[in-house]
């Protein structure tokens, strides 16, 4: 259920996660042997999924049971929650050979994430996001960093412990601000040069140890383009499971419009009017483009360009 006014793409998780039963083997177990428990798969970060009649796409469920034995053991299986009494397992899965030309043959097919999150249900892109940003973790932490020691899932695959020091690691998530900058009537937005030709976007950076959401905006902002910030306000979040951040939207105010890139982070930097960022939106200024409505990037445009109209 969404708590705020709006929801991003990858947002909206809606299962309880019931993290409060995670310990309880026997439990997770009962649940896992159940014919009603339900599975879904991802393969080399990519969910199997199914097409729809109206040519959409949704995830391809299958029998707990069937995941489980895909799975082989706890190290690749992971309990996403609840859906209202209903068990789901996620199943990790790892390869060359396509398991959907194998024995998962007339499910569903693998696709990318990315490339078909508009066209899910915002419920599923907010589950599978959930399932690979997990995923993601455990592939990069099946050590364990106290002692370097192969570490083991636990709690139904939310935590790994270490079998030698007893350490327990829990998943990180990353978090990054991404601020639109502007001043009076007009936006700034910047491109890197490794970006397609004509991309513009929003600043952003990760938050540093010992700082504030609103510290991080005024310092990537000064790094980047130069600009001193003037007061920050919050938009919305989005999950990004690439690998595992969390961006947070913010809309800065700056105290002028020059802006200057940095040529390391930024190689351009170009102010837009709001009549200007609204045709950026519908693709309407020939040779520049923004993110497209899957990224908080393009809604921050959006929020900020639509204001004057309220």
């Amino acid at each position: 259920m969404a708590l705020s006014f709006f929801q991003n793409t990858f947002a909206g998780n809606p299962l309880n996660r019931a993290s409060d039963r995670r310990g309880d083997a026997a439990w997770l177990a009962a649940q896992l042997s159940s014919s009603d428990a339900l599975g879904l798969v991802l393969w080399n970060g990519k969910p199997l999924a199914e097409k729809t009649k109206d040519g959409g796409v949704q995830i391809a469920y299958l029998p707990a049971k069937l995941a489980a034995e895909l799975a082989g053991g706890n190290e690749r299986l992971l309990f996403m929650g609840l859906w209202q009494e209903t068990a789901v397992f996620a199943v990790d899965m790892e390869g060359s050979s396509d398991p959907a030309q194998g024995p998962l043959q007339g499910l569903g097919e693998f696709m990318d994430l990315r490339q078909v999150a508009l066209r899910l249900p915002a419920a599923d892109a907010g589950i599978l996001a959930t399932a690979k940003s997990m995923f993601e973790w455990r592939r990069r932490h099946q050590y364990c960093a106290v002692c370097g020691q192969p570490s083991e899932p636990k709690d139904g695959g939310w935590k790994r412990q270490c079998p030698s020091c007893e350490a327990e690691h829990f998943p990180r998530t990353d978090p990054v601000v991404i601020m639109l900058a502007y001043h009076g009537e007009r936006c700034m937005l910047g491109r890197q040069e490794a970006w397609p030709p004509g991309m513009f976007s929003a600043l952003a950076g990760f938050l540093e140890p010992g700082e504030s959401i609103e510290e991080a905006c005024a310092r990537e902002l000064g790094e980047e383009a130069g600009l001193r910030t003037r007061q920050v306000r919050y938009h919305s979040t989005q999950p990004w499971p690439y690998p595992s951040s969390l961006m947070i939207g913010l809309i800065a105010e700056v105290e002028d419009d020059e802006g200057t890139p940095d040529q390391t982070e930024l190689s351009e930097v170009r102010w837009f009017t709001r009549e200007e960022a609204r045709k950026l939106l519908k693709g309407e200024i020939e040779g520049v483009f923004c993110p497209p409505p899957l990224a908080i990037a393009h809604q921050l445009l959006k929020g900020w360009a639509d204001e004057a109209a309220t």
